[in-house]
């Protein structure tokens, strides 16, 4: 939607807007309507308007936009000059108006507004645990067929072959673990259980109970910045002068000298002559000893005046108090203008033509708006020229990056370390600085500014020549420091991940500047790395040699601006991603949502990695969607990101638990339940197997019935599925070495190797239980059912006994209850057991004896293997 005029509390059609729901970036923005504040050109829209608009095809940027719109009368005559129309006259969808109504035209609907063209539709998750056990169940149906075969084929073939053969597929269809799927989904929805009843991290809610395992082996952590590393809650805590330098805990002294500073001021205007006022009284024209008094009236008065931020009466009801707030385009904005209205120079009021201070002694401080150049990513700074409407006296100040300012003002020799200094401490800074101008100078540039904006070619290049031929020999005023207040214990959780061997990167709609000081405020760049920036490549060219000189830096971490990250991932994806990916950390800034989508699939796709997208805002939808698992927060731009995402959670810092503890639990848990869950399947088929061959090959079930459900069943799910609940290093020991986290990237819980392991082992216990049993009771055959059977069960409780590292009173309830069952089910399953057999001694030491040489040599094996070759969370403990 592109507006035409704006009906409120603005008489200048502009009107304050917020699009963090598009940008990512909480703040408010001007916008500018069509007809400026001609009152008449409502009434003349509402008459038989006949109007043309030109827009540019639709695309997936929300900060540019260009057209034109023609308005025309009777028979085609112009009544106006065609007008441009920019971003500045547009309101994009879910674009939030601060006060008053709106009269425009809508552009563009449905798919092709920007927030639809900048969101993926959803795709199917599916967790890499589920990805393994999809190939460990192709490998069983291949051993499947392989025994049956290898059955048939001792038997020898004859026309009755295929029956047979199905025969066999049948008595070992146990192989297959259909119970798998049960038993992990159970498992899953306790892992979520488990997570949303933490209370280290209340009111966290698991959307998406598929994938709690994959917390688990995350390898890129890909997190927003705008309420999610930060609180977007801005606070003035610094003002050098070079001289003298005012802190947080000193900053009522600068209301002390601005207070005296006035008062200097107005008993010299009450000794002067009207003659002499208005040469002498302007802004910056008084010739003075400065002093630190005003030193500090000029730098307040700077901070006062040099910016976009237009003040706002909210509240204006019958019997309640007005409320005075600010919007602007940047929260750092506010902040500065919170400052001077905390030192007694508060913006009074503020239009598109004039703004006004209120000065410490009560009067008004008028000035006439002349032109504002707008702080871009390119500029790294923002300008306005002033007039003072009593002394006629013609002001330009100017705010920017200490790096862009330094070329720009006066010689010094304190600007470069005192910027260091306050960048070390995490601090924004902006370096103020002003030029005073004769009324011919402004003229002068004026006209050159006129004939800059009417060029057809290189438009934008010749006005910031003209621009530029301003910046020159400006005077020092002072440089600021703003905190973003960053989340709760944000450096603590990304020290505990990166120690963790978890890449994290930063994906921000904000200025560069300003990703800089959050990426060092926070420690994602540590004291000992430094920052290589790469902004405005436009070419293939530009890009690769950008490339090239940065992957021969070490401990160096990459800053990548929008247009340079477009120009890479549409021509070089591949190389960015291997450079990048070496990096100790990534921060792209002026992001799209669709950008941070296609960084997250690029790392997916070609380092073959897990990711793990955070974020708090819409424009965040798309890169939580892309990841392997997303994460949302709620926070101060709604909960659109955290619907969207699988877990939801309400601060960043509870992510280091949600990876570390829950993620650790619920991956090698699942591991060890699948694994359990296979080999019990398998033992059973190879004694199967072993019964078969034995006794001719005859495709007779050894065990049927109750006992076939029973197994899966009654006699060892509960135990087994109890390893839920097990815990192999303890909460403490994980968050004192986060570093075990790196074991579990490597994904050696759940592999080819731990799969034929326990196929082995199947198949020793299997041949044990069935030669032993042959063996032992020779001349009792009759009862192999119950002497095999019996032995299998206790072997399974005792395998589930020696893999547990944490004892729990569910886990020996569990053990003793299934036993118990067991024991009780001899009674009743007449049928299956002879009473009068099962008690006596003989039956009593042999069982004992299958079941001690089954499991005791692998007990020995294990112990060995854990003395020869530890895991290493067994040295910590």
């Amino acid at each position: 939607l592109f507006f035409l005029q704006f009906e409120g509390n603005s008489s200048d059609g502009s009107l304050c807007n917020s699009s963090h729901q598009s940008s990512g970036e909480s703040g408010d923005f001007v916008s500018q309507s069509l007809g400026g504040d001609d009152s008449n050109f409502v009434a003349y829209l509402l008459v038989g308007l006949e109007a043309e608009i030109y827009a540019e095809k639709p695309k997936k940027d929300i900060y540019h936009f260009i057209g034109n719109f023609s308005r025309v009368a009777g028979e085609g005559v112009p009544t106006m000059e065609t007008e441009g129309l920019s971003v500045e006259n547009c309101l994009w969808t879910n674009t939030i108006v601060a006060s008053g109504r709106v009269i425009g035209a809508v552009v563009y609907t449905g798919r092709e507004t920007r927030s639809v063209m900048n969101t993926s539709a959803p795709e199917s998750k599916v967790g890499l645990l589920e990805l393994e056990i999809n190939l460990l169940s192709k490998v069983l149906c291949v051993l499947l067929l392989i025994i049956s075969f290898v059955e048939v084929a001792l038997k020898g073939f004859d026309r009755n072959t295929p029956l047979v053969f199905f025969r066999f597929m049948l008595l070992f269809s146990a192989i297959i673990p259909i119970s798998l799927r049960v038993n992990l989904d159970m498992a899953k929805i306790a892992y979520s259980v488990f997570i949303m009843k933490d209370k280290n991290i209340p009111e966290t809610v698991v959307r998406t109970s598929t994938i709690p395992e994959e917390l688990g082996r995350i390898d890129y952590l890909l997190s927003d910045k705008t309420g999610t590393l930060t609180q977007n809650d801005m606070i003035f805590k610094k003002l050098h002068l070079g001289s003298v330098s005012f802190s947080k805990d000193t900053l009522d002294e600068v209301q002390t000298h601005l207070e005296n500073a006035y008062n200097e001021e107005k008993e010299k205007r009450e000794r002067i002559t009207s003659s002499t006022l208005s040469s002498s009284l302007g802004p910056g024209k008084t010739k003075i000893r400065r002093t630190v008094t005003t030193k500090v009236r000029e730098a307040v008065r700077a901070i006062a005046l040099c910016h976009n931020v237009t003040p706002v009466e909210e509240g204006k009801e019958e019997g309640q108090p007005s409320r005075r707030t600010y919007q602007a385009s940047s929260p750092d904005e506010i902040a500065l203008v919170q400052f001077s209205e905390s030192v007694c120079l508060p913006l009074e009021s503020r239009d598109i033509n004039s703004l006004a201070l209120k000065d410490p002694l009560g009067e008004l401080e008028e000035y006439e708006i002349l032109n504002i150049f707008p702080f871009t990513s390119e500029t790294k700074r923002m300008g306005i020229i002033l007039k003072h409407k009593v002394t006629n006296a013609i002001t330009f100040y100017m705010k920017g990056a200490d790096a862009v300012m330094a070329q720009i003002v006066q010689f010094n020799d304190w600007l470069e370390e005192e910027c260091g200094n306050m960048a070390r401490e995490g601090l924004r800074t902006l370096v103020f600085g002003k030029k005073n101008l004769t009324t011919e100078a402004y003229n002068l540039f004026t006209k050159k500014m006129n004939e800059a904006k009417s060029s057809i070619h290189d438009r934008d290049a010749l006005v910031q020549k003209v621009i530029q031929s301003l910046e020159t020999d400006l005077e020092l005023l002072c440089l600021t420091g703003v905190e973003d207040k960053l989340q709760e214990d944000v450096k603590i959780t990304l020290e505990t991940l990166a120690n963790a061997g978890i890449k994290v990167w930063m994906l921000t709609g904000d200025k560069v500047e300003t990703a800089k000081c959050i990426a060092t405020s926070a420690r994602l760049v540590s004291r000992n790395q430094s920052m290589h920036t790469v902004t405005g490549i436009k070419t293939k060219a530009d890009a690769l040699a950008q490339l090239q000189t940065f992957s021969n830096l070490r401990e160096t971490c990459l800053v990548i601006d929008g247009s340079s990250l477009a120009v890479c991932l549409e021509n070089l994806r591949e190389k960015f991603i291997e450079v990048a990916c070496r990096a100790p950390c990534v921060v792209c800034c002026r992001c799209s949502p669709t950008q941070k989508a296609e960084i997250v699939k690029a790392i997916k796709e070609l380092k073959k990695a897990k990711t793990c997208a955070i974020g708090d805002g819409g424009n965040d939808v798309s890169m939580i969607q892309a990841a392997d698992v997303g994460v949302g927060i709620v926070g101060k731009e709604g909960k659109q990101a955290s619907l969207a995402a699988d877990f939801s959670i309400n601060q960043f810092s509870y992510v280091s638990r949600l990876l570390l503890w829950h993620g650790r639990n619920s991956y090698k848990r699942s591991a060890r339940l699948s694994q359990f869950i296979i080999h019990r399947g398998l033992i059973i088929s190879f004694i199967q197997a072993v019964f078969s061959a034995i006794f001719y090959f005859a495709a007779i079930a050894i065990y049927n019935g109750w006992l076939i459900v029973g197994y899966s069943t009654l006699f060892t799910m509960a135990p087994v599925f109890n390893l839920v609940l097990d815990e192999d290093v303890s909460e403490e020991i994980v968050f004192k070495f986060p570093e075990l986290y790196k074991e579990l990237q490597k994904g050696r819980a759940l592999s080819l190797k731990t799969f034929f392991i326990w196929t082995f082992t199947s198949i020793y216990q299997a041949g044990t239980i069935m030669i032993l049993g042959i063996l032992l009771f020779e001349s009792n055959l009759v009862n192999i059912v119950s002497i095999t059977y019996t032995a299998l069960i206790l072997t399974e409780l005792l395998n589930v006994a020696f893999e547990i590292h944490k004892w729990t009173r569910f886990m020996m309830a569990s053990e003793f209850f299934t036993l118990l069952i067991y024991l009780l089910s001899m009674l009743v399953l007449r049928s299956y057991f002879d009473l009068g057999f099962i008690f006596s001694w003989a039956f009593a030491w042999r069982v004992s004896l299958i079941t001690f040489v089954t499991c005791l040599p692998l007990f020995f094996f294990r112990v060995i293997k854990r003395k020869l070759d530890p895991p290493s969370y067994s040295k910590l403990s």
